[in-house]
């Protein structure tokens, strides 16, 4: 495992424990890093975690990216292609969001000798890993993510996203090793992962709420994606502030609305907002913690100087 400015930690490991103890004890140092590098054929037995020891400097080049999370994140995606080609090997980022994603390849189609591919399991994908390398060490198709089915009776109990996710994170495993989740009703869930968990979900994931699920893997062909469904509101607004628009949209007071963006539960393209003033444009999408996502639609300007807005509401 290797990472640009990272550094090897031990994990003390007593005698006594179980596997899946060990393991979720790995798991849980493992912390949030969109840049980890992988390489396509990792040495087994050893047991190392990747912390960053230096601040991030971020390539002039990405000062056209506002988000300073998103552009750090695209900075050691950069690094870890430049070394990938000098070393001639592939690496492979954790599961990164639909805004690094596309600022990634953005980013990495400046420069020469370097090729990208993001797989996520399906071509609707919005949670994707990228491979990075020289042209002719990256495959079309890196064999980077892995299905599972989670199954189990949820005809009268419904399960929703936050539910099956909760479910996941809660053996142990880190958001970024997770990709999308696509619902699948009563019958349960499909889950895309990291294909080294494969085994540690089948063996710890028994439960999503209160219901009992066994957990099996599926090749990406049997997955099975639909079109989201959209409900298409218009309001007009006095202003494009995110409080204004998120209440609109989820038809939550302004007052509530407030209270979630300072708990953190209100996220714009993925970045939690902490200032209910954060004005929208138009592509933006907005996540409110068990109330969905709404995109941004058209924006024009009335005649007396407000704005008709068009949110697009994820149902």
């Amino acid at each position: 495992m290797a990472a640009a400015r990272f550094s090897a930690v031990a994990v003390p490991i007593e005698s006594g424990h179980s596997a899946v103890t060990i393991l979720r004890r790995l798991l849980a140092c493992a912390r949030p890093l969109h840049f980890l590098a992988q390489s396509q054929s990792p040495r087994r037995g050893l047991c190392q975690v990747a912390h960053a020891v230096k601040p991030v400097v971020v390539d002039s080049t990405l000062k056209g990216i506002g988000d300073r999370n998103i552009a750090e994140a695209v900075n050691n995606i950069l690094e870890m292609a430049r070394r990938a080609t000098t070393r001639r090997e592939v690496l492979h980022t954790d599961f990164l969001t639909p805004p690094v994603v596309k600022e990634s390849i953005l980013a990495l189609e400046k420069l020469t000798d370097v090729k990208a591919v993001a797989q996520g399991g399906y071509p609707q994908a919005e949670r994707c890993r990228l491979s990075v390398g020289h042209p002719d060490d990256v495959p079309t198709d890196p064999d980077v993510v892995a299905a599972l089915s989670i199954t189990g009776n949820f005809t009268f109990d419904a399960c929703s996203h936050g539910d099956f996710l909760g479910a996941i994170l809660g053996t142990g495993i880190v958001r970024e090793k997770v990709g999308d989740i696509l619902l699948q009703g009563e019958k349960g869930s499909q889950v895309i992962v990291v294909p080294e968990l494969t085994d540690f979900l089948m063996s710890t994931l028994d439960k999503v709420g209160n219901i009992s699920v066994t957990c099996r893997p599926i090749p990406l062909l049997a997955l099975e994606y639909e079109p989201p469904k959209t409900k298409t509101l218009r309001t007009v607004e006095s202003s494009l502030r995110v409080d204004a628009l998120a209440s609109a949209g989820f038809k939550i007071s302004r007052s509530k609305l407030v209270d979630l963006i300072s708990n953190g539960d209100v996220r714009v393209n993925w970045s939690p907002v902490m200032k209910n003033g954060t004005t929208l444009k138009t592509g933006d999408v907005v996540s409110v913690s068990g109330k969905g996502r709404l995109k941004i639609g058209e924006i024009t300007t009335t005649r007396k100087g407000k704005y008709a807005i068009e949110l697009i509401r994820y149902l």
